[in-house]
């Protein structure tokens, strides 16, 4: 979502920044984040946020995981999203109205895949206190994927796949047949679409890799990936 997002508002979808919040845990972290005080280790090279964000302003910040953050993290992000702006241990204002801050959380995945979305909305007001939920703009609860959903992200993940290949001059095709396998044999309801880039990873992927190395697979012709006899067959179009 995040990238989808960058893509659309910054033509890049890799311009964001992730600030992973399982390392923010202890009450010096906000130190890390907008630079060390004078005098201490680290002070000349500014905050591992501000900075990021003075070099680049228009951007996506991400904050992975955000309930594992210190209560003093929390006041940092409550200026931010109060203010639109902080200044950092230099003493420079650095303006984040730019930028769009998304946090992700799992608080309440188990709560959501039952369909309880009215104990996740409590579970949120008990962990987070209302002054920081009053500043979110939105909050967005994920539904688990169903399988016409995941068999989309096989074909996208597929044509990434295939882009890449295209990159170096090779040409490929993959039938449904194919598509259907990695869909029945990936698919998983509590854990999304992860299962199936694994299985991608590991069962064509590597297939295609050997075929290039051991040379049966070339740049002057184009090879079908088909799924039948219960095995993945590559072969010559």
């Amino acid at each position: 979502l995040c990238k989808a997002i960058a893509e659309a508002m910054f033509d890049d979808e890799n311009n964001i920044i992730r600030i992973d919040m399982s390392e923010y845990m202890e009450k010096y972290s906000t130190s890390r984040l907008i630079g060390a005080p004078p005098g201490y280790v680290g002070y000349e090279e500014g905050g591992q946020l501000t900075e990021k964000v003075r070099r680049n302003p228009y951007c996506i910040v991400l904050f992975d995981e955000i309930e594992k953050a210190h209560p003093e993290v929390f006041n940092l992000l409550l200026q931010i999203l109060d203010d639109g702006h902080i200044t950092d241990s230099q003493g420079r204002l650095v303006d984040f109205k730019n930028t769009i801050i998304i946090m992700t959380s799992n608080l309440g995945s188990d709560l959501l895949l039952r369909g309880k979305k009215d104990e996740v909305n409590a579970l949120l007001h008990h962990t987070f206190r209302p002054e920081f939920l009053n500043r979110i703009d939105e909050i967005v609860y994920f539904n688990p994927l169903s399988k016409d959903v995941q068999y989309k992200v096989v074909e996208k993940m597929l044509n990434i796949l295939n882009n890449r290949l295209k990159e170096n001059y090779y040409s490929f095709e993959f039938t449904d047949a194919l598509k259907n396998y990695i869909l029945d044999s990936a698919y998983s309801y509590e854990f999304g679409a992860r299962p199936i880039k694994r299985f991608i990873q590991n069962n064509i992927e590597t297939i295609i890799a050997r075929a290039i190395i051991d040379g049966t697979v070339d740049t002057k012709h184009k090879f079908k990936v088909d799924y039948k006899d219960n095995k993945v067959v590559l072969s010559k179009i």
